[in-house]
């Protein structure tokens, strides 16, 4: 049986459990509820809104910071794109032993989170298309080429990278549906990846690099988003530290933040429902559908798409009741204030949800990563470091050892987001008890976030 390809895929903690899954949801919302009034009642004054940075002084965060590894980095980063665009091109391999396909949708987009989560952001030194377009800038400079950027609009915020987000996730578990019998294949990546260098370096020559990696180009705001979880941070160009947890609310105070962390939280919502509880749902749907004469995988496509905007449409009804239950509470700020304010609070939920749910792939599917994939990089069936015969150890983990680490990942990725959520209202609303009573609202989302992780999981696709 061959290793499965890296979309819709989620390995759910099915199998004998000692306790029954409602018992695990139960333990969960007993620990946020419990977590809420302590921190309810330990603080009253905000401590989390100054980073407090100090720039680190080790001798690794001075070679960090010099001129050689920003050279290696950069290097390193375009020779990634390349590879990516080289094996779709030249390799015939299947999806699931294409580097391209792997990188992409694992290693970078599950592995990256939680590296920039624990080490910091560091994608921008590697950003093949920031290098790019500076080598661009250069050039033109030296042919004395005028440039005239326009102003990006401030509004717009980073609804780019959301909509960038939604995008990715519809690729990864629409177009490689497992009922419209179609793969993503090594040569689809080469050809996404090709016209999406086409399309940030268009913007960053609009716009600018910098303004364009900030709000719009989808693995800058990506790596940024789940970086600010990090103690560790660049300024102006110096490696340093901050405090615990202070990161955060800064990134969310962009427009379009909120929508960034709910496409995320969404995306990886979607992906297990449809394994799941969507199973049957989606299956009946594509029937009807073809049974009106529509062609697959137009009808699968048509049926996976609506169902995934009905999840971004669910979650973000979720966080929305939140905020307008706050907005009940004397002194409040606006509705879209509200959103920008409490947006920053969803970042670790993102990070749980994708932990929770891709951590046992994410070990079986990079073992391939760092051995037969690297062995043959461009897919033509070779085998450089002789380890093409690499057979991926599956079944790592024990059912009781996933249920444990989900539970532990969903219920701490809640607890930070009530921390976030708490430290924030208290410098919203004077009066402690003002805003205590705000986030029962906060309370009420994160319980039923994670409810909702924790039962997608226990829900295996028969």
């Amino acid at each position: 049986m061959k290793p499965p390809v890296p979309f819709g895929h989620l390995l759910t903690a099915g199998g004998d459990l000692p306790f029954p899954p409602w018992l695990f949801i139960w333990a969960a919302c007993l620990t946020l509820a419990v977590s809420f009034f302590a921190v309810a009642a330990a603080s009253h004054t905000s401590r989390l809104q100054r980073e407090g940075w100090r720039p680190a002084q080790s001798r690794l965060a001075r070679l960090a910071e010099s001129k050689p590894a920003a050279i290696v980095a950069r290097a390193l980063g375009l020779l990634l794109l390349a590879w990516v665009i080289a094996d779709g091109i030249i390799g015939d391999e299947p999806p699931y032993r294409s580097f391209a396909v792997t990188f992409t949708f694992v290693t970078v987009w599950i592995g990256l989170p939680v590296a920039a989560a624990t080490l910091g952001d560091h994608f921008a030194a590697f950003d093949p298309w920031r290098t790019l377009a500076r080598a661009a800038g250069r050039l033109s400079s030296r042919v004395g080429a005028r440039r005239r950027r326009l102003r990006y609009p401030e509004r717009l915020g980073r609804w780019p990278a959301a909509a960038a987000v939604l995008a990715f996730v519809w690729a990864e578990v629409v177009l490689g549906s497992d009922l419209s019998h179609q793969e993503v294949t090594a040569g689809t990546v080469a050809a996404a990846a090709g016209a999406y260098s086409l399309y940030t370096l268009t913007m960053m020559s609009l716009f600018g690099a910098r303004a364009w990696s900030s709000n719009g180009e989808l693995f800058s705001v990506y790596a940024r988003m789940f970086g600010s979880l990090s103690p560790f941070s660049w300024r102006d160009g110096r490696l340093g530290r901050r405090r615990a947890l202070t990161g955060p609310p800064s990134w969310g105070r962009v427009p379009g933040s909120d929508a960034v962390a709910l496409a995320a939280i969404a995306g990886t919502t979607y992906d297990g429902a449809q394994q799941g509880v969507l199973a049957s749902l989606r299956r009946s749907l594509t029937g009807a559908i073809a049974d009106l004469g529509a062609g697959s995988p137009w009808d699968a496509w048509l049926v996976d798409t609506s169902l995934l905007v009905g999840t971004v449409v669910l979650i973000a009804a979720v966080y929305l009741l939140g905020i307008l239950g706050m907005r009940r509470i004397p002194g409040s700020p606006s509705v879209s204030r509200l959103r920008l304010a409490f947006s920053h609070t969803l970042i670790p939920i993102a990070l749980a949800y994708l932990v929770a749910h891709y951590f046992s792939y994410f070990a079986e599917r990079i073992q391939a990563q760092l051995t037969f994939l690297i062995s043959d990089p461009l897919g033509t069936g070779a085998d450089l470091l002789g380890l093409a015969g690499y057979e991926v150890e599956t079944g790592i983990f024990s059912t009781l050892a996933v249920w444990t680490i989900q539970m532990i990942s969903l219920v701490g990725g809640h607890i930070l987001g009530l921390v976030l959520a708490h430290d924030r209202s208290v410098s919203l609303w004077t009066q402690p008890r003002l805003a205590a009573r705000s986030q029962y609202w906060m309370l009420i989302v994160m319980m039923a976030l994670t409810s909702l992780g924790l039962f997608l999981l226990s829900v295996t696709n028969s």
